[in-house]
Protein backbone atom coordinates (compact mmCIF):
# COMPACT_ATOMS: atom_id res chain seq x y z
CA UNK A 1 0.00 0.00 0.00
CA UNK A 2 2.63 2.47 1.39
CA UNK A 3 4.88 1.99 -1.90
CA UNK A 4 2.21 2.60 -4.32
CA UNK A 5 1.42 5.46 -2.83
CA UNK A 6 4.72 6.77 -3.05
CA UNK A 7 5.32 5.73 -6.59
CA UNK A 8 7.55 7.97 -8.85
CA UNK A 9 4.89 9.89 -10.39
CA UNK A 10 3.33 11.10 -7.62
CA UNK A 11 6.61 12.11 -5.80
CA UNK A 12 7.89 13.56 -8.36
CA UNK A 13 4.05 15.50 -8.70
CA UNK A 14 4.57 15.95 -4.78
CA UNK A 15 8.01 18.16 -5.24
CA UNK A 16 6.72 20.57 -7.91
CA UNK A 17 3.59 21.05 -6.11
CA UNK A 18 4.73 21.81 -2.76
CA UNK A 19 8.17 23.97 -4.47
CA UNK A 20 10.79 23.55 -2.19
CA UNK A 21 12.12 20.59 -0.66
CA UNK A 22 13.37 20.82 3.41
CA UNK A 23 17.62 19.22 3.20
CA UNK A 24 18.14 18.04 6.72
CA UNK A 25 20.25 15.64 8.60
CA UNK A 26 20.41 14.91 12.28
CA UNK A 27 22.23 12.28 14.37
CA UNK A 28 19.62 11.92 16.69
CA UNK A 29 16.03 9.72 15.76
CA UNK A 30 14.20 11.60 17.85
CA UNK A 31 15.26 15.08 16.36
CA UNK A 32 14.72 14.27 12.51
CA UNK A 33 11.37 12.62 13.41
CA UNK A 34 10.58 16.05 15.39
CA UNK A 35 11.71 18.66 12.37
CA UNK A 36 10.63 16.24 9.18
CA UNK A 37 6.80 16.33 10.85
CA UNK A 38 7.26 19.91 11.36
CA UNK A 39 8.09 19.97 7.64
CA UNK A 40 5.35 18.28 6.78
CA UNK A 41 3.18 19.72 9.02
CA UNK A 42 3.46 23.02 7.12
CA UNK A 43 2.88 21.27 3.96
CA UNK A 44 6.55 19.96 2.64
CA UNK A 45 5.79 16.43 2.49
CA UNK A 46 8.91 15.37 0.62
CA UNK A 47 12.14 15.60 2.79
CA UNK A 48 15.19 15.02 1.45
CA UNK A 49 17.32 13.41 4.47
CA UNK A 50 20.60 14.09 3.83
CA UNK A 51 22.92 10.77 3.65
CA UNK A 52 25.69 12.72 6.50
CA UNK A 53 28.44 11.46 9.13
CA UNK A 54 28.44 7.84 10.75
CA UNK A 55 25.12 5.32 10.40
CA UNK A 56 23.23 8.34 8.40
CA UNK A 57 21.28 4.68 6.59
CA UNK A 58 20.87 3.56 10.37
CA UNK A 59 18.86 7.00 11.64
CA UNK A 60 16.68 6.88 7.94
CA UNK A 61 15.75 3.47 8.56
CA UNK A 62 14.31 4.44 12.23
CA UNK A 63 12.84 8.18 11.09
CA UNK A 64 11.66 6.34 7.88
CA UNK A 65 9.31 3.13 9.80
CA UNK A 66 8.45 5.80 11.92
CA UNK A 67 6.79 7.84 9.86
CA UNK A 68 5.65 4.77 7.40
CA UNK A 69 3.13 4.41 10.66
CA UNK A 70 2.42 7.30 12.24
CA UNK A 71 2.38 9.51 9.31
CA UNK A 72 2.46 7.84 5.93
CA UNK A 73 1.71 10.78 3.94
CA UNK A 74 5.62 12.12 4.72
CA UNK A 75 7.63 11.10 1.78
CA UNK A 76 11.08 10.38 2.68
CA UNK A 77 14.11 11.01 0.36
CA UNK A 78 18.13 10.66 0.44
CA UNK A 79 20.64 13.91 -0.45
CA UNK A 80 24.05 13.86 -1.11
CA UNK A 81 24.22 10.04 -2.83
CA UNK A 82 27.41 9.63 -5.25
CA UNK A 83 27.18 5.90 -5.73
CA UNK A 84 24.68 2.76 -6.40
CA UNK A 85 25.32 0.87 -3.42
CA UNK A 86 24.39 3.58 -1.29
CA UNK A 87 21.40 4.24 -3.22
CA UNK A 88 20.35 0.21 -2.75
CA UNK A 89 21.04 0.70 0.79
CA UNK A 90 18.43 3.75 0.73
CA UNK A 91 15.84 2.03 -1.35
CA UNK A 92 15.90 -0.77 0.58
CA UNK A 93 15.46 1.34 3.92
CA UNK A 94 12.34 3.09 2.14
CA UNK A 95 13.76 5.82 0.32
CA UNK A 96 11.25 7.20 -2.19
CA UNK A 97 13.38 9.81 -3.91
CA UNK A 98 17.38 9.84 -4.33
CA UNK A 99 18.80 13.43 -4.68
CA UNK A 100 22.94 13.56 -5.47
CA UNK A 101 25.45 16.65 -6.12
CA UNK A 102 26.67 15.00 -9.01
CA UNK A 103 25.46 12.23 -12.04
CA UNK A 104 26.18 8.95 -11.62
CA UNK A 105 24.89 6.86 -14.21
CA UNK A 106 25.36 3.60 -11.99
CA UNK A 107 22.89 5.59 -9.58
CA UNK A 108 20.11 6.21 -12.56
CA UNK A 109 20.21 2.12 -13.25
CA UNK A 110 18.86 1.42 -9.77
CA UNK A 111 16.48 4.37 -9.38
CA UNK A 112 14.81 3.37 -12.71
CA UNK A 113 14.75 -0.34 -12.25
CA UNK A 114 12.93 0.36 -9.10
CA UNK A 115 11.01 3.29 -10.17
CA UNK A 116 12.34 5.52 -7.79
CA UNK A 117 13.18 9.46 -8.97
CA UNK A 118 16.58 10.70 -9.20
CA UNK A 119 17.64 14.22 -8.91
CA UNK A 120 21.28 14.40 -9.77
CA UNK A 121 23.61 17.59 -9.62
CA UNK A 122 24.32 19.01 -12.90
CA UNK A 123 26.35 21.86 -13.78
CA UNK A 124 26.19 21.96 -17.66
CA UNK A 125 23.72 22.06 -20.34
CA UNK A 126 25.62 18.71 -21.24
CA UNK A 127 25.40 17.10 -17.97
CA UNK A 128 21.44 18.01 -17.84
CA UNK A 129 20.88 16.36 -21.14
CA UNK A 130 22.77 13.11 -20.34
CA UNK A 131 20.97 13.15 -16.81
CA UNK A 132 17.51 13.20 -19.13
CA UNK A 133 18.77 10.42 -21.21
CA UNK A 134 19.19 8.36 -18.39
CA UNK A 135 15.71 8.77 -17.55
CA UNK A 136 15.90 12.01 -15.10
CA UNK A 137 12.71 14.08 -14.83
CA UNK A 138 13.65 16.55 -12.40
CA UNK A 139 17.31 17.55 -13.14
CA UNK A 140 19.08 19.57 -9.80
CA UNK A 141 21.86 22.29 -10.23
CA UNK A 142 24.62 22.25 -7.82
CA UNK A 143 25.83 24.56 -6.39
CA UNK A 144 22.72 26.65 -7.89
CA UNK A 145 24.60 29.96 -7.30
CA UNK A 146 28.01 28.70 -8.47
CA UNK A 147 26.68 27.58 -11.49
CA UNK A 148 25.06 30.42 -12.78
CA UNK A 149 22.11 31.20 -10.87
CA UNK A 150 18.69 31.91 -12.52
CA UNK A 151 20.16 32.91 -15.72
CA UNK A 152 22.02 29.82 -15.96
CA UNK A 153 18.36 28.10 -15.28
CA UNK A 154 16.53 30.81 -18.17
CA UNK A 155 19.42 30.56 -20.71
CA UNK A 156 19.00 26.15 -20.29
CA UNK A 157 15.66 26.59 -20.62
CA UNK A 158 15.39 28.41 -23.96
CA UNK A 159 16.42 25.12 -26.23
CA UNK A 160 15.62 22.95 -23.88
CA UNK A 161 12.04 23.65 -22.34
CA UNK A 162 11.46 20.36 -21.51
CA UNK A 163 13.99 20.60 -18.78
CA UNK A 164 12.72 20.44 -15.34
CA UNK A 165 15.27 22.11 -12.81
CA UNK A 166 15.47 22.11 -9.12
CA UNK A 167 18.67 24.34 -7.97
CA UNK A 168 20.08 23.37 -4.15
CA UNK A 169 22.85 26.39 -3.05
CA UNK A 170 21.75 29.78 -3.44
CA UNK A 171 18.27 29.53 -3.11
CA UNK A 172 16.64 31.95 0.24
CA UNK A 173 13.45 31.33 1.73
CA UNK A 174 12.90 35.40 0.60
CA UNK A 175 10.36 36.79 -1.44
CA UNK A 176 13.52 38.21 -3.46
CA UNK A 177 15.38 35.21 -4.13
CA UNK A 178 12.15 32.74 -4.59
CA UNK A 179 11.04 34.91 -7.14
CA UNK A 180 14.15 35.08 -8.97
CA UNK A 181 14.72 31.57 -9.22
CA UNK A 182 10.81 30.58 -10.06
CA UNK A 183 10.31 33.53 -12.68
CA UNK A 184 13.68 31.90 -14.19
CA UNK A 185 11.64 28.97 -14.35
CA UNK A 186 12.75 26.22 -12.11
CA UNK A 187 10.13 23.42 -10.41
CA UNK A 188 11.35 23.52 -7.19
CA UNK A 189 14.45 24.23 -4.97
CA UNK A 190 16.43 22.10 -2.10
CA UNK A 191 16.81 24.31 0.77
CA UNK A 192 18.66 23.41 3.72
CA UNK A 193 19.50 25.61 6.91
CA UNK A 194 18.79 28.64 5.51
CA UNK A 195 14.79 26.98 5.86
CA UNK A 196 15.70 24.39 8.71
CA UNK A 197 18.20 27.01 11.10
CA UNK A 198 20.88 26.39 13.53
CA UNK A 199 19.17 28.55 16.01
CA UNK A 200 15.80 26.87 15.37
CA UNK A 201 17.30 23.40 15.94
CA UNK A 202 19.31 24.82 19.08
CA UNK A 203 15.78 25.79 20.69
CA UNK A 204 13.36 22.68 19.51
CA UNK A 205 11.37 25.11 18.03
CA UNK A 206 9.26 23.17 15.66
CA UNK A 207 6.43 25.19 15.61
CA UNK A 208 8.66 27.58 14.00
CA UNK A 209 9.97 25.59 11.21
CA UNK A 210 6.58 24.11 10.44
CA UNK A 211 5.43 28.47 10.09
CA UNK A 212 8.73 28.76 7.97
CA UNK A 213 7.83 26.19 5.83
CA UNK A 214 4.09 26.86 5.23
CA UNK A 215 5.15 30.88 5.18
CA UNK A 216 7.84 29.53 2.19
CA UNK A 217 5.32 27.61 0.23
CA UNK A 218 3.00 30.23 0.59
CA UNK A 219 5.52 32.76 -1.06
CA UNK A 220 6.14 30.19 -4.09
CA UNK A 221 2.00 29.69 -4.46
CA UNK A 222 1.81 33.40 -5.23
CA UNK A 223 4.85 33.70 -7.09
CA UNK A 224 3.79 31.21 -9.40
CA UNK A 225 0.29 32.46 -9.87
CA UNK A 226 1.88 36.53 -10.71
Amino acid sequence: MSAMRHDRMSVLAAMIDQGVIPVFYHPDVELCKNVIQACADGGAKAIEFTNRGDFAPHVFLEVARHFAAADPSVIMGVGSVVDAPTAGIYIANGAKFVVGPLLNPDVAKVCNRRKIPYSPGCGSATEIGYAEELGVEIVKIFPGSSVGGPDFVKNMLGPCPWTKIMPTGGVDPTEESLTKWFKAGIVCAGMGSKLITKEMLDARDFAGIEKKVRDTIAMIRTIRGK
